[in-house]
């Protein structure tokens, strides 16, 4: 080979393609991010859109799913539901536990989460205490319901402390008294919830800057003023919405009033969604207890939709 060849630019042949290939089928289209979502999609329809459609069509039925053939009644379940006085007494005891439960968790909340965030706990301390506080949140509720009811049972420690201190002089039906039934699950509801207001808030107390409370010390604010012009209005955001979110959840509680008190004794610890199961398995009347259901997630979403405003105001 001659100096000459060697220097002469070698001839190649079509490089192959190595950029994105022709653009066909979904690609490009605006129904492509419509395909990524599909199989999302396609579970929320089986496991959502098709059950509440289903339990609303039920309730426009007389005797639906007991009977082949069911006869379209209209309105006539929600007019039965809404015409019950129990239904009217489990929507105020569903609302006075919901209410009674997220002040509470709120007040224990606050005030665990700054107890955890200030510098007069040592970090060791601190640590226990945070472990201990949110103890609570770590059993389930079939755990939570055993556990109080073998504390408040007559022959249980809580009765025997009452009446070997002299606060009672005989022990106290506590689950089965129409007159301390609902104060009790409401009681036991805080007592497993509150962590979760806990660590919400300490995470948004960790992100207060420093410099403000600086600031309002500067200007002569004690530790009450900083506290509400401070804490509260850089909180606010959060406060709002978990507010709305455990108002939301508390409302549908189920299994701790089902295994505690059954609702009872006489519907005092009744409940909406106790209710609507009642209806459907112990009366067998799955109309009613679809047109029960059909309100319940008609407030449900009521609750939902200030839920999604308050966190669109937030962003």
């Amino acid at each position: 080979m001659t100096a000459s060849t060697a220097l002469e630019p070698k001839l190649e042949g079509p490089r192959p393609h190595r950029g994105r290939g022709p653009r066909h089928g979904l690609q490009g289209s605006p129904l492509r991010p419509y395909a990524f979502l599909s199989p999302t999609l396609i579970v929320m329809l089986v496991l959502m859109a098709v059950p509440i459609g289903m339990v609303i069509w039920y309730s426009f039925q007389d005797s639906a799913v007991t009977v082949p053939s069911s006869e379209f009644v209209g309105l006539e379940k929600y007019r039965q539901v809404l015409g019950d006085g129990t239904f009217w007494k489990a929507t105020r005891n569903t609302a006075l536990f919901a209410a009674i439960s997220v002040i509470a968790h709120f007040v224990i909340g606050i005030a665990f989460a700054m107890l955890l965030n200030s510098e007069v706990l040592r970090p060791v301390v601190r640590a226990v205490f945070r472990t201990i506080f949110i103890l609570p949140w770590l059993f389930t509720v079939a755990v939570v319901a055993v556990l109080w009811r073998m504390l408040l049972n007559p022959n249980g420690i809580v009765n025997y402390l009452i009446t070997t201190f002299g606060i009672s002089g005989s022990s106290v039906e506590w689950l089965s008294d129409s007159s301390t039934a609902l104060p009790v699950v409401t009681f036991i509801n805080i007592w497993c919830g509150y962590p979760f207001f806990m660590v919400s808030l300490l995470a948004g107390l960790q992100g207060i800057p420093k410099d403000l409370y600086e600031a309002a010390r500067v200007d002569g604010a004690n530790v009450v003023h900083q506290f509400f012009n401070v804490t509260l209005p850089q909180l606010r955001p959060i406060i709002l919405s978990m507010a709305i979110l455990d108002f939301i959840w508390t409302t549908q509680q189920f299994a701790l009033i089902w295994m505690t008190t059954g609702g009872g004794p006489v519907d005092a610890t009744e409940m909406l969604s106790t209710y609507t199961y009642k209806l459907a398995f112990s009366n067998y009347d799955f109309s009613a207890a679809s047109a029960s259901a059909v309100v319940v997630l008609l407030l449900s979403m009521i609750l939902a939709i200030l839920y999604v405003r308050q966190q669109r105001a937030r962003d």
